[in-house]
């Protein structure tokens, strides 16, 4: 763990400064089209997190949503229901439907002929691998890791360009023994310094926890802290006492394992790791720190990013 950034802010630039030419606004908190340059970033960070991938992962890309029913066995409901964002559509015979059509077409509230669907925005990238890997049957003895990504929804609009309310996860996961999850967290761990390092970017690792839900949330958070189950990269794309978090590292301990009956080559209940890329902040803290002019940015990292 870091308790000091790795080199000094070098950014002189608010995200509200860049924010016009990277991100342009839709009218709802948290919601951005994404400009021609912000995308040449983020495409050069994907094949760069690419490049880390280890031998032996199955790549696996998800749809911006997934299963409720998925959703709600993994407990995301308990622990984070204020963020979760559900499908509604209009359903029924025609004439149904277009009384709430005609209801829009007279100036009134439509939404309340919604009806939930058995979908929601996907929370985060490594749901649905769980249930997934687990239908497969017993892992094998050297067990699994997948490269996953997708679009992802959570509620909490805010001004905040790196607090999106859509935005994009890319994941490493690793399901195994307790021994191979924490050998994965650590050896994520020790690469994220080079990555960053290789971004040109201020650094530094520290605990964390998740934003639970509720009073005991909090003391949820607490055990979550003491127990060393969430790091993050933290990079001061504001500022050094407000920096952001752009990477994270977690064990899940047998969460998943036992939710999904996920067994071991042994038969044992098996534990689940990830390592987690804010994509579209890592972009943002690249911006902050080096500017929008991307041939005047390092030589050695437009090699990396091949920009």
């Amino acid at each position: 763990m870091n308790v000091a950034f790795k080199q000094p802010p070098t950014s002189t630039r608010t995200l509200d400064s860049i924010a016009e030419a990277l991100l342009l606004p839709s009218g709802i908190d948290g919601v951005y089209a994404r400009t021609a340059t912000f995308e040449r970033v983020v495409n050069g960070l994907t094949d760069l997190i690419s490049e880390y991938r280890e031998p032996s992962t199955e790549v696996l890309r998800f749809p911006p949503v997934m299963s409720r029913r998925q959703v709600e066995k993994s407990g995301y409901l308990k622990s984070f229901p204020h963020f979760l964002g559900c499908v509604s559509c209009l359903s029924g015979e025609e004439h149904q439907i277009r009384t709430a059509v005609d209801r829009h077409e007279a100036g009134q509230d439509w939404t309340g002929a919604l009806a939930p669907a058995d979908l929601v925005l996907s929370p985060a990238a490594c749901y649905p691998v769980y249930p997934l890997a687990a239908s497969r049957g017993q892992i094998p003895a050297e067990g699994l890791i997948f490269d996953v990504a997708c679009d992802c929804f959570r509620r909490e609009p805010s001004k905040m360009l790196d607090r999106l309310q859509s935005f994009r996860m890319r994941e490493y996961v690793c399901i195994g023994t307790p021994v191979q999850i924490d050998a994965f967290r650590r050896r994520w761990m020790k690469l994220a310094e080079s990555f960053a390092d290789r971004l040109g970017l201020s650094w530094r690792i520290d605990h964390a926890s998740d934003p639970f839900f509720g009073r005991g949330g909090k003391l949820m958070a607490v055990s979550q802290v003491e127990q060393e189950l969430k790091f993050e990269l933290l990079i001061p794309v504001h500022s050094a006492e407000q920096p952001t978090a752009c990477m994270s590292f977690n064990y899940h301990r047998d969460h998943f394992g036992s939710t999904w009956n996920i067994r071991t080559a042994s038969g044992e209940v098996a534990h689940t790791g990830c390592v987690a890329f804010g994509i579209d902040r890592l972009a943002l803290a690249l911006f902050a720190t080096h500017g929008l002019d991307l041939p005047q940015w390092p030589a050695s990292l437009r090699k990396a990013l091949t920009i």
